[in-house]
């Protein structure tokens, strides 16, 4: 009986996750879905717009649009930048914490550039 109820609980997991290219109910989720970690979105960014406020998954940030570092917790006020851009942005132990380290998102190679 066991058995046959841990079987059953691993199918239905394994259904719920999906492939890696499938839409799923808890990770792969599509922009504007609810979301609790950044990890649960297709696009990296679990984000939301005050402590109060549900959390989506959103596109990250582009170019001069204002960013987040990485954090740990996984939900973002601003989202990080898109893949290639770097976040310039104040990086302290207190901005950390309170998740106010904001910053704009920069090309490294355009400003190595200049």
């Amino acid at each position: 009986m066991a058995r046959a109820l841990l079987l059953c609980l691993l199918l239905l997991a394994a259904r719920a996750l999906g492939s890696p290219h499938e839409r799923g109910l808890i990770f792969n989720l599509d922009n504007d879905e609810l979301c609790v970690q950044s990890a649960q979105c297709k696009s990296g960014c679990c984000h939301r717009d005050s402590g109060l406020s549900l959390a989506r998954c959103m596109p990250k940030a582009a170019e001069t649009q204002e960013c987040s570092p990485k954090t740990l917790y996984g939900v973002y006020y601003k989202c990080p930048c898109e893949s290639g851009l770097t976040c310039n942005a104040d990086k302290s132990i207190v901005g950390t914490i309170t998740n106010t380290n904001y910053g704009v998102c920069e090309d490294p190679k355009g400003r190595a550039a200049q």
